[in-house]
């Protein structure tokens, strides 16, 4: 993901992917269009709980500006997760965009009744997965403005 055009650094992104297939596609699209956004992968829902209030070994961890989270994740479900996101007062104002193989309309309406930011069906096409990380790029950092790091 590009810097925003008004020369802020870049933003810390967290990636909650447990499929290291997933995850490589993602951390190839940031290298293959040059992104310049940080980008941190935890591979499981408590994982990510655990970063996100920094416990144990994520003492030191950056707040993410925006989450990137699958809803099918081993320990903790992205549903869950998600719930406890937007349930913290600490954590609430940080933006979660489902990022999911899940067409289901169950999952599609639970995500929003959750208050995802953003559901977006991952695409098995290499090039069409790096054209929607590059959209959510667009809207995240250059169009909309994102609440300052807590």
């Amino acid at each position: 993901m590009t810097a925003p055009a008004d020369g802020k650094s870049p933003i810390e992104v967290l990636l909650v992917e447990d499929d290291p297939g997933d995850v490589l596609m993602t951390q190839e699209a940031f290298e293959e269009h040059k992104l310049r956004n940080r980008l941190t992968v935890v591979s499981d829902g408590a994982e990510a709980l655990a970063y996100l209030r920094r416990e144990g070994q994520y003492a030191d961890a950056v707040a993410p500006d925006l989450i990137l989270l699958d809803l099918n994740l081993p320990r903790r479900d992205g549903r869950e997760v998600l719930e406890e996101i937007k349930n913290d007062p600490e954590l609430r104002r940080i933006p979660v965009v489902v990022l999911t193989t899940s067409q289901a309309d169950e999952d599609i309406l639970r995500s929003y009744q959750l208050h995802a930011n953003a559901y977006v069906t991952k695409p098995v096409d290499f090039e069409r997965f790096i054209s929607v990380v590059r959209q959510i790029d667009e809207f995240f950092v250059s169009v909309v403005r994102l609440p300052p790091r807590g």
